[in-house]
């Protein structure tokens, strides 16, 4: 995360949903990933960067 409000302003606008991951948005991809419902999930890339890859 950028120390500078400004470049952290800027950063959040590429974002579809304008803010950064916290942790546990990555730790719900992970539990969902590792549990029953990630089970068919097979070498897949999960981008889990609140849209900024689309």
């Amino acid at each position: 995360m950028p120390t500078s409000p400004i470049l952290a302003a800027e950063v959040n606008g590429f974002t579809a949903l304008g803010h950064y991951a916290q942790p546990a948005d990555v730790a719900a991809a992970v539990a969902f990933l590792a549990g029953p419902g990630g089970r068919y999930v097979t070498g897949a890339t999960v981008n889990v960067d609140g849209g900024f890859t689309i």
